[in-house]
């Protein structure tokens, strides 16, 4: 059989078998060409990966070759070659590389102990320097020096927060992608720059300009607030404050600020006694955050704060930050017990301290146009 009756051979074959089958039952266009391409569109991608004449069709076997292939053969070609490529999930979980996997608060602090961060490290300041009376009053009535041993951990703390967000890093992309995740209940990635990140809070598309001050730790404590289920409910108790129709705050915004008043506590030695205590400085510095940013949530709420504010509320709330943090740290602890029973309700559960303050009672999260008049009287920890 030479080509050209190969070439009719198989044209009918496709025309009489597979289109016929399925525009059977249907009044055919009056262009019998344009019939059998409505036909053949409606065959699935997986019938025509096993539908021999196709194969006839876009061979190259036995040296034929169509002479003039339209492009909607060639468009179902790449098709039908495509069904190869498309592998089924087996439900394994994916490489720790890979993105879109969330990402730990202990693996992103390992990530940042293995890289070389020298060129950092230069630039920090481990304490104030004090000189005159100033550092004579320190000696005599400050806080103690941290201990010797920890010192390293100290300046990785405050090595990270000379670290900026580098968008070519995966594990930075990971960070940012599960502080995304873990706010807003989204399941899929998003991209590391664009308008969504304004509804977390930051000022503008790209997060990294916002974490001047704070480098990338800023987004480390975040980290570390919503990878833990206890914190996790508590960071979204305050998502949601921060977009009150009223009371609204940029959430991340803030967070970077207290992150900037732990850095400041730090190199000011006022979490010296609690490290030296716990042996430890990053676990005390997180739970500094974590206990500054509750305590915050609670005055913004109970004293219906709105963002005009949150200057005079940043102000104070570093004044107490440095001089209780004990305080502070305790009320956390108590916070956190409560949320692992189950017995208090967020950001309302623990003791209003201070001679004004009202008696103990459990506090609803709700909005600012939903509490009494007297219930913002007296101040948390005041």
């Amino acid at each position: 059989m030479n080509e050209k009756s190969c070439s009719f051979h198989n044209e009918k074959e496709l025309r009489d078998g597979q289109v016929e089958s399925v525009s059977a039952g249907s009044s055919p266009p009056c262009d019998k060409d344009n019939s059998a391409l409505l036909a053949f569109r409606g065959i699935p991608i997986s019938a025509l990966k096993n539908c021999s004449v196709l194969r006839a069709l876009t061979a190259e076997a036995n040296g034929w070759v169509p002479g003039v292939v339209s492009t909607e053969v060639l468009r179902t070609q790449e098709e039908w070659e495509a069904v190869d490529n498309i592998q089924p999930e087996t439900g394994s979980q994916a490489s720790s590389d890979q993105p879109g996997q969330l990402i730990s608060f202990s693996e992103a602090l390992q990530h940042f102990q293995t890289v070389d961060l020298s060129s950092f490290k230069k630039r920090i300041q481990p304490t104030i320097r004090r000189t005159g009376l100033a550092a004579l009053r320190h000696c005599l009535f400050g806080p103690p020096k941290l201990h010797q041993g920890l010192r390293e951990e100290r300046d990785l703390v405050l090595t990270i927060a000379q670290c900026g967000l580098d968008s070519r890093d995966p594990v930075h992309g990971r960070v940012l992608q599960t502080i995304y995740k873990k706010l807003t209940g989204s399941k899929f990635d998003c991209a590391l720059h664009g308008d969504h990140w304004e509804d977390l809070g930051f000022q503008g598309a790209n997060p990294a300009t916002d974490l001047r001050g704070a480098g990338f730790l800023a987004l480390l404590h975040l980290l570390y607030l919503v990878m833990d289920s206890n914190t996790l409910l508590m960071a979204q108790e305050i998502f949601r404050l921060s977009r009150h129709h009223i009371q609204q705050f940029p959430f991340c915004l803030m967070s970077v600020n207290i992150t900037r008043i732990a850095i400041q506590a730090l190199r000011e030695e006022c979490l010296s006694r609690e490290c030296n205590r716990q042996q430890r400085v990053i676990p005390v510095v997180n739970s500094f955050y974590a206990a500054t940013f509750l305590h915050l949530a609670h005055v913004w709420r109970t004293q219906q704060k709105t963002i005009s504010d949150s200057g005079f509320v940043l102000k104070d709330l570093e004044v107490l930050a440095k001089k209780s943090p004990r305080r502070l740290l305790k009320t956390l602890e108590t916070y956190l017990a409560g949320v692992s029973k189950r017995q208090a309700s967020l950001l309302g559960a623990q003791k209003c301290c201070g001679p004004q303050a009202p008696h103990s009672k459990d506090l609803t999260f709700t909005g600012v146009c939903d509490l009494l008049p007297d219930s913002s009287e007296g101040t948390w920890l005041s």
